[in-house]
């Protein structure tokens, strides 16, 4: 019976039923089946996954600088040089994206696994399967693909900052993978810097120890040279005997005139001009005697000062060098130490007190939207071929 009292027609009375209902939803449904199964089954699936299946990540924190001793530097050392002339980029330009570079890489991934348990973090009891890693013995490159999915290591150019992200799921293994990151940076640093320093200084090294042996070997000739001729300076010897022989050539030139002047005096036979002669006589031997031993034969001290004065050259010569070696070498030091790299840390690790991720309304949002998008251009396609067939 309706409203003014009139006994209602079965039909309407089954529409307004439990019965009704149902045959109505069914209908709907099978005139709307495209549009449940291509978007309202999976946007449910979505929403089951992430609202009761997928785990809470959080995630961790850190800015951080490479920098110079010396703000002014800007060549590059050890593999920044070779960096630096290419890209034109600085050395803390060079080396900062090298650490990021090497935070990311095989070598970070098997330290943390073999000392701060990476698999195990990664593996925790209670996170969902398709979110966790999935197995604990993974291989290098599994681990390694994995873990560039939960780190993340950008270098900006502008700036010089690098920011250091991980996501895990627990506060406290965020924090700590961040705050070994940093160290293992730091300490990649060092490396940086140890080797640069080496290879700055290792030529100079080199040409100074070359100098070195160079100056040592003319010296032991120069003593060898002395202890064979028994004289300790032969050029301080030849002077000498240069002397010598110009005392004995006027001795003999006053001699000469002596006898010359009592030839025409006295008679020859006597023993006064005898003993002048005599005299003349002796000290033309003596100065031809002396003469010979500056210049003539094997053992002349001529020849003496001659090789004397080739080593003293090369002594003074590698002396020289020497000390110009000395000066590069302490040069090239200095200059490698202004170039020292260290980590300034801009924004310290974070203890996490929220999840981030997963993102679950954008995700949601995103599935939707596309979802949405795909049904309608299948729409349009459907309806098109439609009228066209119509």
């Amino acid at each position: 019976m309706n409203m003014y009292g009139v006994l209602a027609p079965q039909s309407e009375l089954d529409d307004h039923g439990p019965g009704g209902r149902w045959s109505r939803v069914t209908g709907w449904a099978r005139s709307h089946r495209t549009f449940l199964g291509v978007v309202m089954l999976p946007v449910l699936l979505t929403m089951g996954y992430l609202f009761l299946i997928a785990s809470d990540q959080y995630q961790s924190e850190a800015h951080f600088l490479v920098r110079t001793t010396d703000a002014g530097v800007t060549g590059g050392i050890g593999v920044s040089q070779v960096l630096s002339a290419a890209t034109g980029l600085s050395a803390a330009q060079s080396e900062a994206m090298s650490v990021s570079d090497y935070l990311t890489s095989h070598d970070v991934v098997a330290t943390l696994r073999k000392r701060d348990q990476l698999v195990e973090r990664f593996r925790r009891s209670g996170v969902d399967i398709t979110s966790r890693l999935s197995s604990d013995n993974p291989t290098p490159e599994r681990l390694l693909g994995y873990y560039r999915k939960q780190v993340s290591v950008q270098y900006n150019t502008e700036t010089g900052i690098t920011t250091l992200k991980v996501r895990s799921f627990t506060p406290q293994d965020s924090y700590h993978l961040v705050r070994r990151l940093l160290e293992l940076g730091e300490s990649r640093v060092n490396f940086l810097n140890q080797r640069g320093y080496s290879d700055s200084i290792a030529t100079s090294r080199r040409q100074l120890a070359d100098a070195e042996q160079a100056l040592t070997a003319v010296q032991l000739q120069l003593k060898r040279f002395r202890n064979a001729q028994s004289d300790i300076d032969p050029k301080a010897s030849g002077q000498a005997q240069i002397e010598l022989v110009t005392s004995l050539n006027g001795q003999l030139s006053t001699a000469r005139a002596q006898l010359s002047a009592m030839g025409g005096l006295i008679d020859r036979s006597s023993p006064q001009y005898r003993a002048v002669a005599a005299r003349v006589a002796a000290l033309e031997s003596q100065v031809a005697a002396q003469a010979g031993r500056l210049t003539g034969g094997g053992g002349a001290i001529a020849n003496d000062i001659g090789g004397y004065e080739d080593l003293q050259l090369r002594q003074a010569f590698l002396s020289k060098r020497y000390e110009a070696a000395a000066t590069s070498l302490e040069r090239a030091r200095e200059q490698a130490l202004r170039q020292q790299l260290y980590v300034v840390r801009v924004v310290d690790a974070n203890l996490p007190v929220k999840a981030l991720f997963p993102e679950r309304w954008r995700i949601l949002a995103t599935v939707v939207i596309a979802l949405l998008l795909i049904y309608s251009i299948g729409w349009l396609i459907a309806a098109g071929v439609r009228e066209h067939a119509a």
